[in-house]
C-alpha cells in the first residue's frame, strides 16, 4: 500500500483512463478538447480567472519554470523559507543570475514574518518566493500575513503548493504564479507541473523575454496552439479523470476528508508516543511528518518487508529523523489511514 506524500495510489477510473488508446496532441482535434477541458477544470481547483498552463515535466519543473521565467539577472527576489523547498527557490533564483535574499527560519518554525517586514522595509524587490506546503516537514504554512506584506510593497508572488493544491484552500486569488503537480493530491500519475500565471505576471515574463527554452512559460501564452510542444497525451487524460472525481465529490468535501484523515494520523500516533515534527498547529491536512530520530530508514524498511506499506522519510540533514505519511488524494482516507497506523505500531515494537 503506497501511502507516500506524492506519488500517491491511482483511483482505478485513472488508471483506466491513462490505458486509453492514445490520442496524438499534434495532430488530433480529440486532444486538444480533452486539453481545453482540462485547463477549465483545473481553473475550477484553483478557483481562479488566471491563465491555466499544463507543462509536461513532474513538479520541480514548475518551480524551476515560474523563476526562470520571471526572474531576470540582477532581480532582486525575497525568498521566505521555513523548509527544503523554499530555500531551493533561493538556489533557483541564484542559478538565473537574480539576487536571492533569504528570509528564512527553522524548518519547525513558522514563517518569519517579523523579519520580512523589516526586509522589505529596507529596501525594494522585484518578486518573492515561498512555500505552502513544505511537504519534507509536514508543515502548511499560512500564507495571508505574508502576501499583506508583499501587497503593501507591491512585490509579485511565486507559491510553491504542489503539495496543497487540491488537498487544502490555496488563495490562489492572491498569489502571482501558483504551481501544483499531478502526483499529489489530484493522484495522477507523476508528469505534469500546473500553473496559474496572473495578467500581471504575464506581464512581467513577456517584458523579461526569457532566453530558457522548456523552461520557459512565455510559449505557452497567446500561442496559435495552446501547447507549444508534443504534450503527454496520457497524462493529460489521467489528471483528467483525477478531477473529475475531485469536482464531482466537491471541493469543500474533499478539504473535510483530508483534514479528517490528518486529524485520525495524528491521534494514533499520540497514542504510539509520536508526534509531529512541526506544531501539530501547524501541520499539513495532506501529509504527517512524525519525528521519529535515527528510526526513519529502519521504521520505512521494516513497514515495507514485513507489511507492504510503503511510507517515506525526510531530506537531508532530517533523512533518518522523520517518517512521513501520506493521506492526499485517493489516500485521504481513515480506513488507509488505520491500516498504515496499525502497520506502524507493529513496525514500533520491532525497530529499537
Amino acid at each position: 500500500m503506497l501511502m507516500t506524500p506524492g506519488p500517491t495510489a491511482l483511483p482505478p477510473s485513472v488508471r483506466e483512463a491513462a490505458g486509453e488508446e492514445l490520442l496524438n496532441p499534434d495532430v488530433d482535434p480529440a486532444f486538444a478538447d480533452r486539453y481545453d477541458a482540462l485547463k477549465r477544470k483545473l481553473g475550477r481547483v484553483y478557483g481562479t480567472d488566471d491563465e491555466v498552463v499544463v507543462l509536461g515535466g513532474e513538479g520541480i519543473l514548475g518551480l524551476e519554470a515560474a523563476v526562470a521565467s520571471t526572474v531576470a539577472p540582477g532581480d532582486r527576489v525575497c525568498c521566505l523559507s521555513n523548509g527544503p523547498y523554499g530555500d531551493g527557490f533561493a538556489d533557483f533564483v541564484e542559478r538565473y543570475g537574480g539576487e536571492a535574499v533569504l528570509v528564512d527560519a527553522d524548518y519547525d518554525d513558522p514563517l518569519p514574518i517579523d523579519a520580512l517586514e523589516r526586509t522589505l522595509d529596507d529596501g525594494d524587490f522585484d518578486l518573492a518566493t515561498m512555500v505552502h506546503c513544505e511537504t519534507p516537514t509536514g508543515t502548511l504554512n499560512d500564507l495571508t500575513p505574508a502576501l499583506d506584506l508583499f501587497d503593501t510593497h507591491d512585490v509579485p508572488t511565486v507559491v510553491d503548493a504542489v503539495s496543497s493544491l487540491g488537498g487544502a484552500p490555496v488563495p490562489t486569488d492572491r498569489i502571482d504564479v501558483a504551481i501544483g503537480a499531478s502526483q499529489k493530491c489530484f493522484s495522477a500519475p507523476p508528469g505534469l507541473a500546473v500553473c496559474t500565471v496572473s495578467d500581471a505576471a504575464w506581464e512581467r515574463i513577456e517584458a523579461r523575454d526569457p532566453d530558457p527554452l522548456y523552461t520557459n512559460l512565455l510559449p505557452w501564452h497567446g500561442a496559435e496552439q495552446p501547447y507549444p510542444y508534443t504534450h503527454l497525451s496520457t497524462l493529460v487524460v489521467a489528471l483528467e479523470a483525477a478531477l473529475d472525481l475531485l469536482l464531482d465529490e466537491g471541493l469543500d468535501a474533499v478539504y473535510d476528508r483530508h483534514r479528517e484523515a490528518a486529524r485520525l494520523c495524528r491521534e494514533r500516533g499520540r497514542e504510539l508516543g509520536l508526534e509531529p515534527f512541526p506544531d501539530p498547529e501547524r501541520s499539513s491536512p495532506t501529509v504527517t511528518a512524525f519525528a521519529v530520530p535515527g528510526r526513519a530508514t529502519a521504521l520505512q524498511e521494516r513497514l515495507r518487508t514485513d507489511h507492504d506499506v510503503t511510507l517515506s522519510t525526510g531530506f537531508g540533514d532530517l533523512a533518518d529523523d522523520v517518517l512521513r505519511v501520506g493521506h492526499m488524494g485517493y489516500n485521504a482516507d481513515v480506513e488507509k489511514v488505520e491500516r498504515t497506523m496499525d502497520a506502524l505500531a507493529a513496525a514500533l515494537d520491532r525497530v529499537d
